[in-house]
């Protein structure tokens, strides 16, 4: 099945699994980058060996509404249109309630609530002529909160509300879902070993997802949902049930 996908942060991570994953499928993927340009050149390269021209990569800062803008016209130009958007790209780093700066806060909402609403905004067209669809990555910590890092989880609530609103703005022609990953990836700030036993003790399957978890539920919201929107999936092993 051949679909025309934009991927913000493809470059590393979730993003990488969903790009493969996607690709591997049929589809042509669009791979936003913010600052991890190899890992971008090397996944658009190894994408491109398989299937010529069905990848392209670009470097946009999310924060700065002009590249923004040009991310999402040269999507559109790529392949003449796009049918799905995979919000993933996020900011992640705790902040200390009474320290807080207006630069982190506007950083970690521009990252996992701004742009995502304004990516929405400018390919809403495009995704309604192809029937397309939406997919926020929110996080199991939009619904209870990550203690330590409230400024993130009170964007990714946003996140999590805005998949619903937007469900409604832009039905019947463009649905919109999310997929809410548990622990699947250790954060890239250091938590010892017994952090992460306490972690994994409260998760019922007892370890860690692989980000194919994540991809997987992505592909599934793609293909196979047609009569969903505005809804979460949870995808964490059962970590919620202990919130």
């Amino acid at each position: 099945m051949q679909k025309n996908i934009l991927i913000t942060g493809a470059a590393k991570r979730i993003g990488a699994a969903c790009a493969r994953l996607l690709h591997s499928e049929g589809c042509n993927v669009f791979l936003h980058y913010r600052s991890s340009k190899e890992a971008a050149l090397q996944l658009c390269f190894e994408l491109n060996q398989m299937r010529p021209d069905s990848a392209y990569m670009m470097q946009a800062d999310l924060l700065d509404r002009d590249e923004m803008e040009s991310l999402a016209s040269e999507a559109c130009m790529a392949w003449g249109g796009i049918d799905a958007l995979v919000n993933n790209a996020s900011t992640f780093y705790p902040t200390e309630v009474a320290k807080v700066t207006e630069q982190q806060w506007d950083e970690l909402m521009g990252s996992n609530l701004k742009a995502p609403f304004f990516l929405a905004k400018l390919l809403s067209g495009t995704l309604a002529d192809n029937r397309g669809c939406i997919i926020n990555i929110v996080d199991i910590h939009a619904e209870c909160g990550l203690k330590g890092f409230p400024v993130y989880s009170i964007a990714k609530a946003g996140l999590a509300a805005m998949t619903k609103i937007l469900a409604k703005e832009f039905g019947p022609s463009v649905r919109v879902n999310a997929v809410a990953p548990g622990a699947i990836l250790w954060p890239d700030t250091d938590l010892s070993e017994q952090q992460k036993l306490e972690i994994l003790q409260r998760v019922t399957l007892g370890r860690c997802g692989e980000p194919d978890d994540i991809a997987k539920a992505v592909w599934f919201l793609i293909k196979n949902a047609d009569y969903m929107t505005g809804q979460i999936l949870t995808v964490d092993g059962g970590r919620t049930l202990f919130c």
